[in-house]
């Protein structure tokens, strides 16, 4: 298993500047963010939360919002997009990742406010994961969504995505991109000194 300092998620938060020039914050789901989090699913739109989760739920159970909020479990981990709304914290966006170090996929799932999208921070937020899959040392980013969620397959396809059939699901489309950045290339600066520290744990 290959471990982050998760008793010091702070440091690998990161403020992401949008295009209409506000700024994103993205950071690493806690403990205390249960509420939040489970707040943020219930506000999504019916298809919105269908398209998320691949079928019909109203909010996340009790055990999947454990597994959300306890980040690092099975090498799983979940982020969270906020910015500052009239001066409180809010959750404008969220994304799961999974990272398998025997065959170097870095696997994810993400959503956006309904009320937020449009704004750049899928975009934003999809372009962070590639830094994150990129300090794990993955070799391959991927996704599932259903054929009908066309901001998902838009949005993969704007940002370098190629397509094929989803394994055993015909209702669904896997998006893919192969990675092969250097270290020292990570755009993101917090993931370009994560990935010196997982190299660190490989090694030792």
């Amino acid at each position: 298993m290959i471990a982050l300092r998760l008793n010091d998620l702070r440091q690998h938060s990161d403020i992401l500047r949008l295009r209409s020039g506000g700024s994103l914050t993205v950071r690493f789901v806690e403990p205390r963010d249960a509420e939040s989090l489970q707040g943020y699913f219930r506000s999504l739109s019916v298809r919105s939360r269908y398209n998320r989760f691949l079928g019909a739920m109203s909010e996340l159970p009790r055990t999947e919002l454990d597994h959300f909020i306890h980040v690092g479990e099975g090498d799983r981990f979940s982020v969270v997009a906020t910015m500052l709304v009239d001066g409180i914290e809010t959750v404008v966006g969220e994304a799961r990742y999974a990272f398998d170090p025997d065959t170097g996929s870095f696997e994810f799932g993400l959503s956006i406010d309904d009320r937020w999208q449009g704004q750049g921070i899928g975009k934003a937020l999809l372009s962070n994961l590639e830094c994150r899959a990129a300090a794990f040392g993955a070799k391959r980013l991927f996704g599932d969504t259903l054929r009908s969620n066309a901001a998902m397959i838009g949005l993969a396809r704007k940002s370098g995505f190629a397509f094929m059939p989803s394994p055993g699901d015909w209702k669904l489309v896997r998006f893919e991109k192969h990675i092969d950045v250097a270290p020292q290339e990570i755009l993101c600066a917090s993931w370009r000194l994560a990935a010196k520290q997982i190299a660190h744990q490989v090694a030792a």
